[in-house]
């Protein structure tokens, strides 16, 4: 490149660095000038500064901002702002949708809540007035128009548009409410075992994020959760959260409000892992993440993400378990068989596992029936308790009824003599029972 092709290059950067800045930069200036304690933090507000930020950032990235001393602070700020402004706009959307959920219980949430999006909005304006003033160091031309307050209206009115598509029934229905409330109760269980379920402490948290929990597990879960919540709004209704079933809108809310504090609780972690969990790094991406973390306090950010967001991801998938199992079983296909008894050695603990980790699989209600009595057959203890009076009475025949896909797969291990030979020593399960094996 000539010395001459050199400068236009750069003049061309100076220019266009200012045309992608300049929307971007408006938003600072709003954000950090505006008065908190105003309704002025909208949706609308948010989905701006995220457009504007990435718009600049690629614009950065593309010209090698991330390798330039100059200009990587300017380059870290602006994906700051698109990263908190990301959190932000999932915060303000379960707050203004919390009522519509149907859930229950959630003046604790709410206050969190709050709390929450008070720090990111915090943040947001440290960081937009760094940005200004990073931007004046690197002599980028500032806007000469501002935002005005009433640019970023609310997104709801008092004037609501009149229901007038009936929310007809559709095809396969049940079939499809089946397969969600049975994913969502496997998904629940799964959540359940990493141990969000009470608050931690700073040292606590550091030990889990990010090495036990980071942003690409955060990512795998909301894929889940967006599944449903899609397969939901195809295959069941339609014409948004109007429900004459309560439990269905119930069942939704927790769908919906569990997958925004995922991508909340993603962005955050994503924000920490890339600029400010340290790594080791040395020079300017050092001092950078030091001028970071005086904006975007790496302690207050970790506490969100856990005693804010897998907190209350943890307890809206619990607390949706009741509302699911009730949906599934009103659902369900139902049916019945007879099965022998596990030869010689009766329902000692192996049968009684095995058959409740089929039950629990499936998730749908399915009882062990022996004469009159009836057991829960999700319950190792019930099964239990069913084979003494089995033995005792010399039966050698029994019944269970519910979940048809649990019967199913009943009938096969009964089929095999309950995984196990007659001297009681485990036997390899059949292909359609390999989810036993895990």
């Amino acid at each position: 490149m000539t010395k001459g092709m050199a400068v236009h290059a750069n003049v061309a950067f100076g220019e266009k660095v200012s045309i992608f800045s300049k929307d971007f930069l408006k938003c600072c200036f709003y954000i950090s000038k505006t008065e908190p304690t105003r309704e002025t933090f909208t949706k609308k507000l948010y989905a701006k500064m995220v457009s504007t930020s990435k718009l600049l950032e690629d614009f950065l990235d593309i010209h090698g901002a991330k390798n330039n001393a100059h200009w990587y602070y300017y380059r870290e700020l602006v994906s700051s702002v698109r990263n908190l402004s990301e959190a932000s706009y999932s915060q303000k959307h379960i707050a203004k949708r919390l009522p519509m959920y149907g859930l229950e219980e959630t003046e604790g949430f709410k206050e969190n809540g709050y709390a929450t999006h008070k720090f990111l909005i915090s943040c947001l304006r440290k960081i937009s007035r760094n940005a200004l003033t990073e931007a004046e160091r690197l002599q980028i031309e500032s806007p000469e128009s501002r935002f005005e307050w009433d640019a970023f209206p609310g997104i709801s009115t008092e004037s609501p548009l009149e229901f007038d598509i009936d929310d007809q029934d559709l095809e396969e229905e049940k079939k499809n409410l089946v397969k969600i409330t049975t994913e969502f109760l496997r998904v629940s269980q799964e959540f359940e075992a990493l141990g969000f379920y009470e608050a931690y402490s700073l040292d606590q948290i550091r030990r889990i994020i990010p090495s036990g929990f980071n942003e690409q597990e955060a990512r795998r879960f909301e894929m889940v959760i967006h599944s449903l919540q899609s397969s939901f709004d195809t295959y069941v209704n339609r014409s948004g959260v109007r429900f004459d079933d309560v439990r269905r809108k119930q069942l939704r809310g927790h769908i919906s409000v569990v997958l925004h504090l995922l991508e909340l609780t993603r962005r955050l972690l994503h924000y920490y892992e890339r600029h400010l969990h340290e790594v080791g790094y040395r020079n300017i991406y050092k001092r950078v993440r030091d001028k970071l973390a005086m904006d975007v306090t790496p302690e207050h950010i970790l506490d969100r993400i856990v005693n804010y967001g897998l907190y209350y991801i943890s307890h809206f998938l619990v607390q949706g378990q009741d509302v699911a199992h009730e949906v599934l079983n009103e659902n369900i296909e139902r049916s019945q068989v007879s099965v022998g008894i596990p030869q010689e050695l009766g329902f000692h603990s192996r049968p009684c596992m095995l058959v409740a980790k089929i039950v629990q699989h499936y998730g749908g209600q399915v009882e062990l029936l022996v004469d009159s009595d009836q057991f829960d057959a999700s319950s190792v203890l019930d099964i239990q308790w069913a084979g003494g009076k089995i033995q005792k009475e010399g039966i050698k025949e029994v019944v269970f009824q519910g979940d048809l896909r649990a019967l199913r797969d009943i009938r096969i291990l009964a089929g095999v003599n309950y995984g196990e030979d007659t001297m009681g020593k485990g036997i390899p399960l059949p292909k359609e029972l390999s989810y036993l094996n895990q």
